[in-house]
């Protein structure tokens, strides 16, 4: 019998929503960076997102620019990013974003977000609260401005 205790569970989450418009459509929503500054970087993004580049994202609330990793892009189904995770006193480090992009029978486009890779300590664990917080607000609000125009991100946080 084995004395060393299990290691902790990887902190991951996973998100999603139907949004009702065709995939390229939606997927172009997340690539684009005027688009994406539109509904969810208020702040801005500098840089389509495309395989290897290093894009810059700002939001209005969170000041600073956010370094963002963009590790694979397959037109229409899958966006992967990594970007940097919670600062707990130890060497900086990257989680993972992958998002996928489904084709539903009638029409709509169903994204998940999925991101893992914090630490498991505290600082990991608030870390990943807050971002599922903001990928789920990230999902709604894009699902409001592309079918309606609606913005729901200015002033949500401040």
């Amino acid at each position: 019998m084995s004395t060393t205790p299990d290691p902790a569970p990887e902190l991951t989450f996973q998100v999603a929503a139907r949004i009702a418009r065709p995939v390229h459509e939606v997927f172009e929503a997340v690539v684009d960076p005027a688009t994406l500054s539109r509904y969810f970087t208020t702040g801005g993004a500098q840089g389509r997102l495309e395989t290897g580049a290093t894009v810059q994202w700002e939001f209005a609330d969170f000041p600073g620019a956010f370094p963002v990793h963009v590790v694979e892009v397959v037109p229409d189904a899958r966006v992967v990013l990594r970007w940097e995770g919670a600062d707990d006193g130890g060497p900086a480090y990257e989680t993972t974003v992958t998002m996928t992009f489904d084709a539903l029978e009638d029409g709509r486009t169903l994204v998940t977000v999925a991101e893992s890779g914090w630490r498991a300590n505290d600082a990991g664990r608030k870390a990943s609260y807050s971002n599922c917080e903001g990928w789920t607000h990230m999902l709604c609000a894009m699902k409001a401005w592309v079918e309606h125009g609606v913005d729901l991100r200015t002033g949500f946080y401040v």
